[in-house]
């Protein structure tokens, strides 16, 4: 009888336990809900304040939440933080760390940037994104060989991007490897036969 009891008592429990998540549920949803809102107005502050005010530190979404509206309204270094959180939450969830290289650069932190950039491919090596803008980062350096291998896995991927086709191509010719560039320029312009910058390359090898 007092095992009966006891079952008794946990299913009413856990009842209780599964109604509660279902009302704290709802409060969050109206509150990210109202957040959207408030940003659609440009209301940053009140789109946090709707967040705060449900906030969970263990809550993954609420922190990345909070890391973009953060950002948008100019508090480079809270953003910082919630981004950081999130990743901490869930450390293979690329989102976040895209997310920190935003405050990360408004703030002039490279380091934190590369760093989010090297994780990512840890997790994702064929990343367009992240090859991309690793690329750039190492092309503004004047690493021309890293630049041109991250922005040759863009390019296998996508051989219609321009950007990436273009940058892969300066790469190229500023290690002197000019017939390739020649050629990517040449296939640059061909997408888009307006391409100043691919012109002047093409100028800069005859």
């Amino acid at each position: 009888m007092e095992t009966v009891r006891k079952t008794l008592l946990l299913l009413v429990f856990s009842c209780m336990a599964c109604i509660t998540n279902g009302q704290d549920s709802k409060t969050i949803i109206m509150a990210f809900g109202e957040s959207y809102a408030f940003e659609a107005d440009a209301s940053y502050k009140d789109a946090i304040g709707s967040l705060k005010a449900v906030y969970d530190p263990a809550s993954y979404h609420i922190n990345l939440r909070l890391g973009w509206l953060h950002y948008i309204s100019g508090d480079f270094t809270g953003s910082a933080a919630y981004y950081q959180r999130a990743i901490e939450l869930k450390p293979y969830a690329i989102e976040a760390r895209f997310g920190l290289t935003y405050p990360a650069s408004s703030l002039g932190n490279y380091a934190m940037v590369k760093e989010q950039y090297i994780k990512i491919l840890e997790v994702d090596p064929l990343n367009t994104v992240a090859n991309y803008y690793f690329g750039l980062m190492h092309y503004e350096t004047g690493d021309f060989e890293m630049a041109a291998i991250l922005f040759g896995k863009v390019v296998n991927l996508y051989p219609y991007d321009e950007a990436s086709l273009l940058m892969y191509a300066w790469s190229k010719f500023r290690l002197g490897k000019l017939r390739e560039a020649e050629v990517l320029f040449n296939t640059v312009l061909m997408i888009d036969p307006e391409n100043e910058s691919a012109a002047e390359g093409l100028d800069l090898i005859k």
